[in-house]
């Protein structure tokens, strides 16, 4: 801890007002709430700058192999809308729904994030911070309520 210490008064710092105790362990998930809407499937991505990108990658005299690499890295110039996609999976046909669940672009609860590898969760640390009553409750949905609409409607 000396180290620690010296690295401390180097940058003129105290470990003791350095303890800041404002964060907490509740586990907010945001939740995406369907508007009754059906927006079109071009309504719920941005993609102008990827085929801007595109088309700068196709005409340039890079190799081959180079162009693969940077078509791949261009599709992170894509912008989705996750509030307009919230809405196109409320009225998506089920094979639909199934394909954006194993694509991350909605997450209907924590199991399919884990099974589809999105999210790793340890049942002991879950149960772990449950005990502590330091969680804040989120209500829980099934595919199904999704399917048949807004499931929120009925909440206060």
């Amino acid at each position: 801890m000396k180290v620690n210490s010296i690295a401390m008064d180097l940058f003129g710092l105290n470990a003791a007002e350095e303890e800041d105790t404002t964060y907490t362990s509740k586990v907010m998930v945001p939740q995406y709430v369907p508007r009754g809407i059906c927006p079109s499937i071009y309504e719920i991505f941005d993609d102008r700058k990827y085929r801007k990108l595109m088309n700068e990658i196709d005409n340039s005299n890079v190799s081959e192999d180079e162009k693969e690499f940077l078509r791949l890295a261009a599709t992170r110039h894509i912008v989705f809308n996750y509030s307009r996609i919230a809405d196109y999976y409320a009225n998506a046909s089920k094979e639909m729904q199934e394909l954006m669940e194993k694509s991350a672009l909605v997450i209907i609860d924590i199991n399919d994030a884990i099974a589809n590898g999105y999210a790793k969760l340890s049942k002991n640390v879950e149960n772990i911070i449950r005990a502590t009553g330091d969680v804040a409750e989120s209500p829980s949905y099934t595919e199904e309520d999704f399917r048949n609409g807004n499931p929120y409607a009925n909440e206060q």
